[in-house]
């Protein structure tokens, strides 16, 4: 969730000195705050991925994690500007890209940008994303003495065929053993991610993978349906008749193994794509998404939102260190939320979340949708009558359809 697209929403011009409109400041502070962090960099490009990431070879000399560095420090500055009294953040969350490519020292620099700036509030959540093959032991207590607390490692599948036909360059074992690394290097919650659905992925292929993720004994799994992005080399291959497309059955079938196991084995859904072994274990982080809450997204391409303003900043790194260096701010444009947007990005968010969304947020006429879906066996009626929408295991599966039925 807090990984960036590469693709940007149209919206209005963005002042070229960050500034918010006063009311966007109001309350600030009285919400949940968190910073985003995107790092731009990645060794190998996989092929199902549309995230704003380069390579070395894409980005030439210019752009570097130094300049990169430089200008984030920038951004933050001009956050403290634009912000007045920052908040302190609760959660930190920095992604990519691969972020684990800085090293412990880079990570470090980055999360002391962060601290310098904001601040960070008692016990805040600290994540970083992390690819398996680009951690060690050293790693990981380099981050865990910095002050992270949380990682998230991308284990995408245990068998070898699936990640060679994702672009993966990580053994099969390394996710594991790097949760391990984690975890024995003092991180407090760790993460593994999965894709399920890819062409040639059999259910014992998931199996083995399910089985791998429990094996190493992480607190938290993220798990979603392989989606074919256009512009991707996995969709020139499905394009070319190479591979196949996605079977929205075979997807269903597969969402309904992986949950199967994971509830098993103690950790439960508490979003959709995502589940915990206990509330101290859910990312804190992503909640502020989810729940509305305020962050300042710094880096290429990052999206940030205060007080219903969001924005965007311009995706190449070369182009956001030029900006930054010149006095400027870096966002490619911005839009004002009105209360029907806010209305039916909370119906889209928290809808998504097993506490679900409360009825008072919908229209007469989307309650009564409700009620059909609920007739419909997509949401849990005894919660509809306590006053809130709750999916089923059934509406889980057709999420999609139910946002689009209260919306």
């Amino acid at each position: 969730m807090a990984t960036m697209a590469a693709a940007a929403p149209e919206g209005d011009p963005a002042p070229t000195d960050g500034s918010l409109p006063p009311g966007a400041l109001r309350g600030l502070g009285d919400r949940p705050f968190g910073v985003y962090v995107h790092v731009p960099f990645c060794a190998t490009r996989c092929g199902y991925c549309d995230f704003n990431t380069y390579t070395a070879g894409e980005l030439g000399s210019s752009a570097s994690p130094q300049s990169w560095l430089a200008g984030l420090r920038q951004e933050l500055d001009l956050a403290a500007r634009v912000l007045g009294t920052a908040p302190a953040a609760d959660t930190v969350f920095v992604g990519g890209g691969t972020p684990s490519l800085l090293g412990a020292d880079g990570l470090s620099q980055v999360l002391d940008a962060v601290r310098g700036v904001f601040g960070l509030t008692e016990g805040a959540e600290v994540t970083t994303e992390s690819n398996p093959e680009s951690t060690s032991p050293g790693f990981f207590a380099g981050i865990a003495d910095a002050g992270y607390t949380r990682v998230s490692l991308g284990m995408q599948s245990a068998a070898r065929h699936v990640l060679a036909v994702l672009d993966r360059t990580h053994t099969p074992g390394r996710a594991v053993a790097a949760a391990r690394e984690a975890k024995a290097a003092g991180i407090g919650h760790v993460n593994l991610d999965l894709i399920y659905g890819t062409p040639g992925e059999r259910p014992s292929d998931l199996a083995a993978s399910l089985d791998a993720v429990l094996e190493a004994g992480v607190d938290h799994v993220s798990a979603y349906s392989l989606i074919v992005e256009d512009g991707t080399a996995l969709a020139r291959r499905v394009r070319r008749g190479e591979l196949p497309m996605p079977d929205d059955d075979v997807l269903a079938d597969r969402y309904e193994q992986v949950d199967a196991a994971l509830v098993a084995a103690g950790l439960h859904w508490y979003e959709v794509s995502n589940w915990a072994s206990d509330e101290a274990a859910r990312c804190r982080h992503n909640l502020g998404y989810w729940l509305g809450g305020d962050w300042w997204g710094a880096g290429p391409g990052a999206h940030s939102h205060v007080g219903g303003i969001r924005w965007w900043n311009v995706k190449h790194p070369a182009r956001y260190t030029e900006l930054l260096a010149n006095g400027a701010s870096p966002a490619a444009g911005r839009e004002r939320l009105t209360e029907d947007d806010q209305r039916l990005e909370r119906v889209l968010l928290e809808l998504r979340l097993a506490e679900g969304l409360p009825i008072d947020a919908l229209t007469p006429t989307a309650l009564a949708e409700a009620k059909s879906a609920a007739n419909d066996g997509l949401l849990d009626p005894t919660a509809l009558t306590s006053g809130r929408c709750v999916l089923t295991a059934r509406g889980r599966l057709l999420a999609d359809a139910v946002v689009r039925r209260l919306t």
